[in-house]
């Protein structure tokens, strides 16, 4: 009887096993990792392409000032904006409560005191069109793009001022309008802030003993009629409750536009216009989108539309304007001391409070 014997021995034969299991399992594990690359590949493309698609903006902006700037950039760029109507000074809560882990990638809207006292909660910036911006608006800060301008001004109901005369400030003294004329509180109304400083400015300075007098006069003059918010102001003209109103330009040209029986009026002595800005989020999460933004706002066409569609004044040296807007060309200008007016802000509202104070106990 023939034995048939296996030359191979046990080591080897469990050796060999070994080997053809490693080669399985280093198939399978190369396989999967393949598939997981692939997979996590197509997840950060999708999501990439998702973050590269979105755009969230805080603003304080008007329906119509949003309507004549976000659809086009959506158009223009295909980015998709998420936009939250907030108040500048909610806006500012928000980012610094989002600071450590921004929401917003863009804050569309707001004066250079907003930005110049926040600088920590913003991204150093300076918008590819910012060289075509009317040289005094430019970003020399880094951090806020200006995109419009306001400017302070008169509204004079033409049903009934009748013959008095009003083309200056200097004209608000005349004892005719004593009590018809309309003003918002300077110590929490950002427009008759403005106000107040304007007339500081072309009456003499900020410290100007002189030009303190004559908003002692105008307020005595104003009589006691401080209403309690800005469009409070030109709504009481317009409705005709009052003969004339310190304002800003925007809603002001609006009502003219619209019929309402008022006129502009710029004060012979000077108009201080300042900027509305917008700023990029720091460590913004769709940076990218937010930089297209900035240069959005500031390009050609963007400029040139809210010029012919909004009675918003662009801040492009060159850029087209409706008739219903006066160019700035042909309107005394002033520049104001932004700095000093941020730093002092407090010391200007508590001296006018000293003044309204005083002149209400005579009565």
């Amino acid at each position: 009887m023939r034995i048939l014997i296996n030359t191979t021995k046990k080591g080897d034969v469990q050796l060999g096993r070994e080997n053809c299991t490693n080669k399985i399992m280093k198939k399978f594990v190369i396989s999967s990792i393949l598939a997981a690359c692939m997979a996590c590949t197509l997840i950060g493309c999708s999501g990439q392409e998702e973050k590269d698609n979105t755009l969230v903006i805080y603003s304080p902006n008007s329906e119509g000032l949003i309507e004549a700037v976000i659809p086009a950039f959506e158009e223009e760029t295909g980015i998709k904006v998420e936009l939250q109507q907030v108040g500048t000074g909610e806006s500012i809560k928000k980012l610094e409560a989002e600071k450590d882990d921004p929401v917003a990638d863009v804050m569309f809207g707001g004066q250079n005191s907003h930005y110049l006292t926040n600088k920590d909660l913003f991204e150093e910036y300076v918008g590819e069109n910012d060289g075509l911006v009317i040289e005094e608006y430019q970003n020399k800060s880094g951090i806020a793009s200006s995109y419009t301008l306001d400017g302070s001004c008169l509204i004079v109901n033409t049903n009934l001022i009748g013959d008095i005369k009003v083309e200056s400030y200097e004209d608000l003294l005349n004892p005719e309008l004593k009590g018809k004329i309309a003003t918002a509180d300077p110590s929490n109304s950002s427009s008759a802030f403005a106000q107040l400083t304007n007339i500081l400015l072309a009456k003499g300075g900020y410290e100007s003993d002189e030009a303190w007098k004559f908003v002692e006069d105008l307020f005595k003059n104003i009589d006691g009629k401080v209403l309690s918010s800005s469009s409070s102001v030109y709504k009481s003209v317009a409705d005709g409750e009052m003969v004339v109103g310190l304002s800003y330009e925007d809603p002001c040209v609006t009502l003219e536009k619209d019929g309402a029986p008022v006129k502009v009026v710029y004060p012979s002595e000077g108009t201080v216009y300042l900027p509305a800005n917008a700023g990029i989020i720091k460590n913004a999460k769709h940076m990218d989108n937010a930089k297209k933004f900035i240069d959005y706002l500031q390009s050609q066409d963007c400029q040139d539309n809210l010029g012919l569609t909004t009675t918003n004044r662009p801040v492009l040296k060159d850029v087209q304007i409706g008739d219903i807007m006066k160019p700035i060309s042909e309107i005394k200008t002033l520049k104001e001391d932004s700095e000093y007016v941020i730093a002092h802000k407090d010391d200007i509202v508590d001296h006018y409070k000293e003044i309204y104070t005083s002149i209400s106990s005579e009565k």
